[in-house]
């Protein structure tokens, strides 16, 4: 099968949208597919050795005030290279504006596409704006509805799809690296740099950004006996330093290091309540962590609560620091919610749930075909 991914982030970017689109050309090419992918260019970038297929790159620009995030400018690459490529489906990562590209460039030549939904936009709208939610459903609608087939990632995300009139929604959650992220990486050393006084480690890992609530660990700071471990970058890094006093920033971390972080931590907290699907809690739980996550979007299908971990109302602060001193004061607990963690994600595995997403472009393909008929 010759497939076209369409993403609006790629590596060496460092999200859920470029990661994902990774391992899912990775999957493709180890099963004997034939992928390309098309991504916005980043400065600074050199050729893409490291990919799986070959990668083409798109103009782009940063995206005011997150520079972060690279937003595609105008270009006649994609189609070329989807004409080229002689795609049998385009898979479009998270569409927005070089996704929304990728479906008229898919429509013009008749054909399919399937659409993965990840970023919650309408959410990021209302974080920035302040308003603006109604205007990116529109948008969202408009791409997902054209599309043959829309991926969700959790049922919290399929259902906002649904109610807000998207055709043809179906789950395709997202795999977790077991082989990388795991208890054993659990390292005393780095533990003594991090909490040379024996703390207990409490720790985030993602962008520090307005949408990701970082703050909400303030109160987890106060909290006696706690080193709070904050891995990433972003925009709200300054802001963050003030509001998280005591905290260890580790900056952006990736890889093998950022597993041997994850397996070195007592607690990991995610506070974001924006999240489609949230990749960090199923890498914490691969570590053998226990985890600290909103009862909204993505989690409420990761976080068996009471089990694996704990869900805590949605921007919180208090809910998190009662949460974070319930599992400082008992350490069997957490050890107890880390291996049921551990045991929960261990069939999660990319290469499981990219045999999914292969069943999904097949069941599209079968559906042409049928109305071609």
């Amino acid at each position: 099968m010759r497939v076209v991914i369409v993403t609006e982030s790629f590596p060496p970017d460092v999200n859920g949208v470029a990661h994902c689109a990774l391992q899912t050309a990775r999957h493709l090419a180890d099963r004997g597919h034939d992928p390309l992918v098309i991504a916005p260019a980043v400065a600074g970038h050199g050729p893409d050795n490291e990919a799986p297929c070959p990668v083409v790159r798109v103009p782009s620009i940063p995206l005011p005030g997150y520079p972060q995030v690279r937003v595609a400018l105008p270009s006649r690459r994609l189609a070329a290279a989807l004409a080229a490529h002689r795609a049998d489906v385009v898979h479009l990562a998270s569409p927005f504006v070089l996704g929304v590209r990728g479906m008229t460039a898919a429509a013009k030549l008749g054909l399919p596409a399937v659409a993965v939904y990840q970023t919650d936009l309408a959410g990021y709208a209302r974080t920035y704006m302040g308003a603006g939610e109604a205007t990116a459903w529109r948008r969202i609608r408009t791409v997902h509805t054209a599309a043959d087939r829309t991926l969700a990632p959790s049922t919290a995300a399929l259902r906002d799809l649904e109610e807000h009139g998207i055709p043809r929604v179906r789950l395709w959650p997202r795999g977790v690296d077991t082989v990388r992220f795991r208890p054993e990486l659990r390292d005393e050393t780095l533990r003594r740099e991090l909490a040379p006084n024996g703390e207990t480690i409490v720790g985030y890992v993602g962008r520090l950004a307005p949408e990701k609530c970082v703050e909400l660990l303030s109160g987890a700071c106060g909290l006696p006996g706690v080193k709070v471990v904050v891995v990433g970058d972003g925009p709200s890094s300054p802001s963050l330093r003030e509001a998280l006093p005591g905290a260890v920033f580790m900056g952006r971390r990736t890889g093998d290091d950022l597993a041997r972080i994850f397996a070195s931590l007592d607690v990991f907290a995610h506070t974001g309540p924006y999240e489609t699907f949230c990749q960090t809690v199923q890498e914490a739980m691969a570590s053998g962590v226990p985890v600290i996550a909103p009862a909204a979007g993505g989690p409420l299908d990761l976080v068996d609560h009471g089990r694996t971990g704990l869900l805590v109302p949605a921007r919180d602060t208090a809910a998190v620091t009662q949460a974070v001193a319930a599992l400082v004061a008992d350490p069997a607990r957490r050890e107890a919610y880390g291996r049921a963690g551990r045991a929960m994600v261990e069939g999660r595995t990319w290469a499981a749930v990219g045999d999914q997403l292969l069943d999904h472009y097949a069941e599209v393909l079968r559906e042409r075909t049928a109305v071609a008929a």
